[in-house]
């Protein structure tokens, strides 16, 4: 099952002032879940056209002379010459594989700033902390002075001279970090706003699993499809690769992350945790759950979960009474797809 999610514990965003917006619920209340029709919203987003309010996630900074080489020897990710202004995303793991953190960030030449699901900063921090030792970096949270948002397209809606009004870079595709007081006036210049629902259902639409929720206690990252995008295969030591490189090149993970189509028939979505089974098992055996789910302006109710790999990809599954087809995600013989050079 996924792990137990952080409660909110940011003041709600200003944007929710914003005509239309309805706050999120649980982890999400503090940013707004749409702004009056999250299925416009999403079309939005993919003309790209809009932002989106992620400013209930959690940053911090890491600066000092040795910011870069530690993250390296620390994390999944190669953060040796990372270029400043280039994004990227790294894992935590522990010894046995299993991820424990994940996050995004960008280093401006001077600190490394991330962020994170909103309520996991602090262990983030701790853990972090702990890592230093004899290195010569410096770590802050800095939540109350950054806000995350995101932008469709670099340069489609907002001008330069917003921008840099505003405080933020123009022409950047992805995510901004926004000073937290300047907020209404990037959403000015920025939008028009969309909601976290759109976001979301473009998020499952392109297989990207959220920490927590479309993972849990057991996840490693080959079964999330991380490997590539957060763990870099060719770099040095680090806790937990012994795994990664023997699922990777070896074996095969013992799950795989897939996308649900659900049936469209019934007006809910499933809750995050639901168990999963096969239709017509009469044994009802548990194989799964899902995480995170969400209705999709074009493909209907859609969701990611993860399932046993010896589950066939054709076979329909069940969550909550309602029937789900698969679609593949993670390859489950993506470990038999790599074969070492032996001399």
């Amino acid at each position: 099952m996924p792990d137990p999610s952080p409660q909110p514990s940011r003041q709600p965003s200003p944007l929710l002032a914003l005509p239309g917006a309805v706050a999120g619920d649980g982890v999400d209340a503090p940013v707004a879940a749409h702004y009056g029709s999250f299925h416009a919203e999403q079309r939005r987003l993919v003309a790209s056209e809009g932002f989106v309010d992620l400013s209930h996630r959690d940053v911090l900074r890491i600066s000092g002379p040795d910011r870069l080489t530690w993250l390296h020897d620390l994390t999944t990710q190669f953060f040796r010459d990372l270029a400043p202004g280039r994004w990227t995303h790294a894992l935590l793991l522990s010894p046995q594989g299993h991820v424990e953190h994940a996050f995004t960030g960008v280093d401006d030449g001077e600190a490394f700033t991330l962020h994170t699901e909103p309520g996991r900063g602090e262990a983030l921090l701790a853990f972090l902390t702990r890592m230093v030792f004899w290195s010569k970096v410096e770590l802050e949270d800095v939540t109350d002075e950054l806000a995350v948002t995101w932008r469709a397209k670099p340069g489609v809606a907002v001008a330069v001279e917003d921008a840099e009004e505003a405080g933020v870079e123009p022409h950047r595709q992805g995510y901004d970090l926004v000073p937290r007081e300047q907020l209404a006036s990037y959403a000015a210049a920025a939008g028009p706003a969309a909601g976290l629902w759109a976001f979301e259902a473009l998020r499952i639409e392109r297989g990207e699993p959220r920490l927590g929720i479309d993972t849990d206690e057991r996840t490693i990252p080959n079964e999330v499809g991380w490997v590539g995008p957060a763990v870099h295969l060719d770099k040095g030591c680090y806790r937990g690769q012994e795994t990664v490189a023997r699922v990777h090149t070896l074996g095969r993970p013992p799950r795989r992350l897939v996308m649900l189509h659900l049936d469209g028939t019934e007006n809910r979505l499933p809750a995050a945790g639901s168990p999963l089974t096969v239709a017509g098992d009469e044994r009802g055996k548990e194989i799964g759950f899902v995480g995170s789910s969400a209705r999709h302006h074009e493909l209907g109710p859609i969701a990611l979960a993860l399932v046993k790999r010896n589950v066939p990809i054709d076979a329909t599954l069940v969550v909550d009474g309602m029937p789900a087809g698969q679609e593949v995600v993670v390859d489950p013989e993506v470990g038999l797809h790599v074969r070492p050079t032996l001399r």
